[in-house]
């Protein structure tokens, strides 16, 4: 309840009574306290006025009512009413007494969520995990079992699931034991350096479900020096927090992979401040050693109007990965060096075709890239990926538990279809996903390009019974063999599109 002496001749324009008294307001929208000022100082020159307050009562509907769209009820009496007689020293004393102010508690009237039909904060769903939890931290397993229930969806890289199986062991046996003998292990990190589409995300990820922690994912090009424009390096641990449900205890212990961490490496040959290179390492250099950062929960930024949560990353386990272009060439340099002269001498070009020369890189290889000092040391597993050649993409498009052509298959199973594929068009697609440079990925995009028109055209007609995917049918050459439910099998065309549908004809007119 709010009130305030108003004089009760006074109109709506700030104009007095007939017989002269005060006199009009020049501006028509004068605000209530300046019109209370007035009456303070015409109440005070020994004014026959008398003032009566004016009652502002505001009336809050209930929770159901808010939630069927009703508002509050503000209700004006007094101003212009006149006052009752027996009353008029009951507003004398209360204009004397000055405005009264009556607190309400609005958790009280909406709830805890502190909004209109809000009862409570929101309960966050569940995300569903892709593979089922096998292990767990609290009993982590031998390295060669963590190894066997990676090589059921991970395919080749055996070093590096070695080197990953290894690490994540002796990490979490390391959080479990705490010290020993007085004696503090320290956190090892891990760098992953492989090209593009090598598995290194894919890795790290089945890891995490396989152990059933929290996993932030995060990418090192959008971290920028505190103050400028992109996430805050800080950022890495919010996302933590909200994969473990904002649960301290439970993000402490999760893993958290930086991709593209090879973008964050010192520029060269500038004059500028480098927000999103050296300064970005020298950022995470605290968090991967292990300090206490406070991030915001629920939000991104700290500038939200949220609560902060203390984050211990002592025990976190972090992992960088990044394909680093023209390592090789770093590497290759150094070791040309290195070459001896005479008779026993190597050739200067012995290491250009060498394969494996990732497996050749140190740490002052990683210097030159421009990686600083203080960073490769917080890193000190260096774990190597081999590029995908093609029979390693043939055993990734069958063998893993949920291989790509495991999922199509399941997608014609639905329509009662059964898809096939022929070994030699398995090869052909293979290869054309090896020309495109961007390794497991380029699969699915390669499938998809042929199989659009089958999943397009096979729903038409229930009596189709098996499809079979040849090498001319990827290669744009020909088309699926398709089995009737009660005829032999035979091929068909395939509406294809642009120069494969005209050379499709063509062949059809030549038979």
């Amino acid at each position: 309840m709010f009130s305030n002496p108003v004089n009760p001749k006074q109109d709506r324009k700030g104009s007095t009574s007939p017989s002269g008294a005060g006199k009009n307001n020049e501006d028509k929208n004068d605000s209530v306290d300046s019109v209370a000022d007035q009456e303070v100082l015409s109440s005070g020159s020994g004014s026959e006025e008398e003032n009566v307050p004016v009652e502002i009562e505001i009336r809050i509907p209930a929770q159901d009512d808010t939630l069927s769209g009703s508002t509050p009820e503000v209700i004006f009496s007094g101003g212009d009413e006149e006052p009752d007689e027996s009353g008029q020293e009951e507003h004398k004393e209360e204009a004397q007494r000055g405005p009264s102010i009556r607190f309400l508690n609005l958790g009280d009237i909406f709830g805890n969520g502190g909004g209109f039909g809000q009862t409570g904060p929101k309960v966050k769903k569940k995300k569903k995990r892709l593979h089922k939890p096998v292990f767990s931290i609290d009993d982590i397993p031998a390295p060669h079992r963590i190894k066997e229930e990676l090589d059921k969806y991970v395919i080749g890289q055996e070093k590096a699931k070695k080197f990953i199986s290894v690490a994540a062991y002796n990490h979490y046996k390391r959080v479990r034991t705490g010290t020993m003998d007085e004696i503090e292990i320290e956190k090892s990190n891990i760098l992953l350096i492989g090209p593009t589409g090598c598995g290194k995300t894919y890795l790290v990820r089945t890891l995490a479900e396989l152990l059933d922690v929290p996993l932030a994912i995060s990418d090192a090009t959008a971290l920028t020096e505190a103050g400028y424009i992109g996430d805050d390096i800080e950022s890495v641990i919010s996302k933590l927090l909200a994969a473990a449900d904002n649960d301290i205890e439970q993000a402490e212990k999760g893993i958290v992979f930086i991709d593209e961490i090879d973008k964050i490496a010192k520029k060269r040959n500038t004059n500028s401040r480098d927000v999103s290179g050296e300064s970005v390492q020298q950022g995470l250099l605290k968090i991967l050693e292990g300090a206490e950062i406070e991030v915001p929960v629920g939000a991104g930024s700290k500038n939200a109007m949220v609560p902060l949560a203390t984050v211990n990353t002592r025990n976190i386990l972090f992992i960088c990965g990044g394909a680093f272009p023209n390592l090789e060439t770093i590497i290759r340099e150094r070791l040309r060096k290195q070459t001896s002269f005479g008779f026993g001498a190597q050739l200067r070009d012995a290491f250009d075709n060498d394969k494996n020369i990732l497996d050749k890189v140190t740490n002052e290889d990683l210097r030159r890239f421009g990686m600083i000092p203080e960073f490769i040391g917080r890193l000190p597993i260096l774990c190597t990926l081999q590029g995908l050649d093609t029979e390693m993409l043939v055993r990734i498009l069958k063998e893993p538990r949920n291989a790509i052509l495991k999922q199509y298959q399941k997608l014609l199973a639905l329509d009662e279809v059964d898809l096939r594929f022929e070994d030699d068009a398995l090869e052909a697609i293979a290869a054309k996903a090896l020309e495109r440079d961007t390794g497991a990925r380029a699969l699915r995009s390669v499938i998809e390009d042929f199989m659009m028109d089958i999943m397009y055209e096979i729903p038409k007609d229930d009596n189709i019974g098996t499809v079979t995917i040849t090498r001319a049918f990827v290669e744009g050459k020909g088309g699926p063999v398709i089995s009737i439910r009660t005829e032999h099998p035979r091929q068909i065309a395939m509406n294809l599109s642009g120069n494969e549908e005209r050379r499709q004809n063509e062949q059809n007119e030549s038979e």
